[in-house]
């Protein structure tokens, strides 16, 4: 199965790379698709350029997609400024349809970030339309859409949480990789007083203890047509 997350920002996968890793060791393709550039997330150095901070945006999340086994394709979009545009929804579905999605993971539609929620309507939209002709792009439609499911916010968000994954034998290794966007690591501590790891093991403990287990995460799916399937997508 080709698994794609689909986010605003590098990082964003925070909360479903413990199931991508997960879906590896079954056999899964990885792919990671992100739509802006991230270069609006340097609270530590407000005045670094945005090409700079693209530059180290987009190099830390090629590192760490290649440590997992990924492919990874960044859309550049301009960061905190993300509007879904035709051209945009021509783009998110060619991802789609190169990357051959057929199961996608991205945000949920109630979100503290305006990107994030542009995101998942985007997704919505491309998702359906990737296995359709009517919107043409180099790669060919899909041969089905791709489920669908959103990952749970941060911040005081109330998700509907109804699938749970164990990550109890991947968390540490979604750890290390999540380090690797070492900008964002000095970000949090800055504005949050906390790290990634610290950040992620809170919520996976947190979902864990839900399930019976040291460390899980949690889904929904997206209420979309063609993204829920009768069968088993998640391992």
């Amino acid at each position: 199965m080709n698994v794609v997350s689909i986010m605003a920002h590098q990082d964003d996968e925070m909360f479903c790379l413990g199931t991508m890793l997960k879906c590896r060791k079954r056999g899964d393709s990885l792919f990671f698709i992100t739509i802006t550039d991230g270069s609006k997330g340097f609270v530590q150095n407000p005045g670094i350029s945005r090409k700079k901070a693209a530059a180290i945006r987009h190099r830390e999340m090629s590192a760490l997609v290649r440590a997992a086994g990924g492919r990874y394709i960044n859309l550049r979009e301009h960061d905190e400024f993300l509007y879904d545009t035709p051209e945009l929804r021509l783009r998110l579905i060619e991802a789609l349809r190169e990357t051959r999605a057929q199961l996608v993971f991205t945000h949920y539609h109630n979100d503290y970030n305006l990107d994030h929620v542009t995101a998942h309507y985007l997704v919505k939209q491309c998702a359906m339309h990737a296995p359709l002709p009517v919107l043409r792009t180099k790669s060919e439609p899909l041969p089905e859409a791709p489920a669908v499911f959103l990952i749970e916010p941060h911040g005081p968000i109330l998700f509907p949480a109804t699938h749970y994954t164990d990550i109890s034998a991947e968390f540490e290794e979604k750890a290390s990789l999540l380090l690797r966007h070492a900008s964002q690591e000095k970000a949090m501590q800055d504005a949050l007083g906390t790290g990634i790891k610290a950040l992620t093991a809170r919520t996976a403990a947190f979902r864990g203890q839900q399930v019976g287990c040291a460390y899980a995460e949690c889904f929904c799916p997206m209420e979309a047509r063609g993204a829920i399937k009768t069968y088993q997508v998640l391992p």
